[in-house]
């Protein structure tokens, strides 16, 4: 290989430990361009990724060449499974993906049955994006799928349409009836989510030591884990859903936007594009990916689990396990 040093191909470029460099790393998977690739490069940079990873590289292959296949790697690919996930789930879809739902949401508002088909569009595109980003050592079964789907989007049915009519009614200021969608899309991940990886929940995910041996399972591990990827969710489209409502107000009634009414729903669509630009990246980068929980927690919490560990470690358990928290 044309370079003096080797690298560690499965660990990102940047430091994980600080936010800026979690942004970097979900940067550079989550570029939107990342969707386009067609498929066939795609397993050639997974083919690359992995001679590399075990030393077995093609003669020539330059550092940038090396670059370019993990980005495209890790864009593509489940981090457990190493499987080529549905473009339509992965990360680096989320800006035009979310771009297009979110601002249809924003500009269609006013009717329930308007609601109520945006909601389940948005529900139907979250469902397959927690599927494809789920952690993939706990499958789930066609039925269990089924019922996250028609719950979450039930939840964000009833939320948005309990939010018109009940609450937005009895409010004096008529904007609060563009926050519509930001509510039920909120509540809706509070379901979704969790529905989606019930089965890490029920059985447990597996826990590691630092150096990523498996060491025994927790429950506790993926309840912080999903808490802290439906924070994550929720972040990434706040600032489109919240801001641009009060943009749109203010914007609406100048003569000059009367006039081009048929490019508002163009314009929503523009601006949510790029406040997801930035927050697709952002949200991803609130918290580690690879996430940590101590010892003492799973000691006091789950006794039977801690026993596992106690035994896997020969009585010497770390400090800390660690386990992916999915996206």
């Amino acid at each position: 290989m044309q370079t003096s040093q080797r690298i560690d191909i499965t660990q990102p470029l940047w430091d994980q430990s600080t936010f800026y460099g979690r942004f970097r790393h979900f940067a550079y998977v989550s570029n939107p361009l990342l969707s386009l690739v067609p498929e066939k490069e795609l397993l050639e940079a997974k083919e690359l990724y992995n001679s590399y990873k075990a030393g077995k590289e093609p003669a020539g292959t330059t550092m940038e060449q090396l670059v370019r296949a993990k980005q495209l790697y890790e864009s593509a690919f489940h981090p457990d499974s190493g499987e080529l996930q549905n473009v339509f789930g992965r990360m680096s879809f989320q800006m035009p993906g979310g771009c297009l739902i979110t601002g249809a949401m924003l500009q269609w508002y006013r009717t329930g049955t308007a609601i109520v088909f945006w909601q389940w569009v948005n529900q139907s595109f979250n469902a397959l994006v927690n599927y494809t980003n789920r952690n993939a050592n706990s499958p789930l079964t066609t039925t269990q799928m089924g019922v996250a789907y028609v719950s979450a989007t039930s939840a964000a049915m009833a939320t948005a349409l309990t939010f018109k009519f009940v609450v937005q009614k009895r409010a004096t200021n008529p904007i609060l009836a563009r926050f519509v969608p930001f509510v039920a899309v909120a509540a809706a991940n509070w379901v979704n989510i969790p529905l989606m990886r019930q089965n890490e929940m029920l059985l447990g995910l597996d826990v590691t030591d630092e150096n990523g041996k498996i060491i025994g399972k927790s429950q506790l591990a993926p309840a912080k884990g999903i808490s802290q990827v439906v924070t994550s969710r929720i972040a990434m489209c706040a600032p489109g859903m919240l801001l641009l409502p009060v943009i749109m107000e203010r914007l609406e009634p100048k003569p000059w936007m009367q006039r081009i009414r048929w490019a508002h729903a163009g314009i929503q669509t523009a601006i949510v594009g790029l406040f997801l630009t930035v927050m697709v990246p952002t949200a991803c980068a609130l918290f580690p990916q690879k996430c940590k929980l101590s010892i003492d927690t799973i000691k006091r919490f789950e006794k039977e689990r801690y026993e596992e560990i106690l035994k896997n470690t020969d009585g010497k358990p770390p400090d800390y396990v660690y386990f992916n928290k999915g996206l």
